[in-house]
């Protein structure tokens, strides 16, 4: 055998020494395979949707006491606007204590304390009934056990004249005895507890410099 012969085996048999290891490190490949995925800059973060922030929203100070878009709702609105210092609870609060302080005035026959309250034609009225008491030598003793419930019944407003009116329904619990001239009892009991409903109707101009309400009108 000739030398270049047996140099060409030999260069042979290195050839596939390196084929059979290049297999056993790189395996093999059958059939599609996908390209290799190339890292990518990072994306930018999807933004979150954004929602628009409604501020405000319903009035509590006005929904807790009367219905939402009602005409009173929106009478109470209006005063506010006029009036950016109106609180409808403060409001309520002031009523059941001018409801007491005029009530018990009234029936006890002197109204001077609380004619600073009263629209003059509310004031004549209680005047002249205060008089035909006394004409009668009929005198009131009452006395308020507690003011059980304070309702908003009603609220218009004139945006002209910015003179709104509240009414207010009150049901209270109180003794009344009626005595005559020689202080007999003629009506009434003094242990005796009963409850009265009356509905009143307050009016005001609202941004006027008195704060003060006036009462303008009574019923039952």
């Amino acid at each position: 055998m000739s030398s270049s012969l047996i140099q060409l085996l030999v260069l042979a048999g290195i050839a596939v020494f390196l084929i059979l290891r290049l297999k056993n490190v790189l395996g093999t490949r059958d059939g599609f395979e996908k390209p290799p995925v190339t890292s990518q800059p990072d994306a930018p973060a999807r933004k979150r949707p954004e929602f628009e922030v409604i501020e405000g929203g319903p009035d509590r100070d006005i929904t807790d006491h009367v219905e939402d878009g009602s005409d009173s709702a929106k009478a109470l609105a209006a005063m506010k606007m006029a009036e950016p210092g109106f609180d409808v609870g403060e409001f309520l609060s002031g009523a059941r204590q001018a409801y007491e302080m005029i009530f018990l005035a009234f029936e006890r026959g002197d109204i001077s304390d609380v004619r600073g309250f009263l629209d003059p034609d509310v004031a004549d009225a209680f005047d002249q009934v205060i008089a035909e008491r006394k004409a009668q030598g009929l005198s009131i003793q009452s006395e308020i056990v507690g003011v059980r419930d304070v309702e908003l019944y009603r609220a218009t407003f004139d945006r002209d004249s910015k003179y709104g009116e509240v009414t207010v329904r009150f049901l209270a619990e109180m003794t009344t005895v009626v005595t005559n001239a020689d202080g007999e009892i003629v009506e009434g009991d003094v242990n005796e507890i009963k409850r009265q409903r009356d509905t009143w109707t307050f009016g005001r101009t609202m941004g006027a410099d008195d704060p003060n309400w006036l009462l303008i009108a009574t019923g039952e």
